[in-house]
């Protein structure tokens, strides 16, 4: 998924959508779109505002990705470790195929195993 692409859909799901998977790619690119708008002073505060729900949302999918639930949020409460232990979530790679919260966005599954041959 491209820059462009992580932050329309991000967007256009932000504030219906806390369900569903997102992949790394989605959620990494909205959190640089976010600290590239909160690095200009005049844009700070707006911005901070209106991407909150946004962000929110793509984290919790992005738990919901590696098999979590987004009630793992709460960590970030805890200082330091939470928001390490949040990372390290955020950078796990997907569950392959299929999990409670949805299909894998990548569209790969575990695959059909090893042929037996008799």
């Amino acid at each position: 998924m491209s820059f462009s692409e992580s932050i329309v859909s991000v967007w256009n799901k932000a504030y219906r959508c806390f369900e569903g998977r997102a992949r790394r790619s989605e959620y990494w690119f909205f959190f640089l779109f976010s600290l590239i708008l909160s690095v200009i002073p005049i844009v700070n505060i707006i911005a901070g505002i209106a991407l909150l729900i946004p962000g929110l949302s793509v984290a919790v999918r992005r738990l919901h990705d590696t098999g979590r639930t987004g009630w793992w949020l709460l960590l970030g409460c805890i200082p330091l470790i939470g928001t390490i232990i949040l990372i390290i979530f955020f950078l796990i790679d997907s569950d392959p195929g299929d999990n409670e919260y949805g299909p894998n966005p990548k569209g790969i599954g575990p695959g059909p195993g090893p042929e037996v041959v008799s």
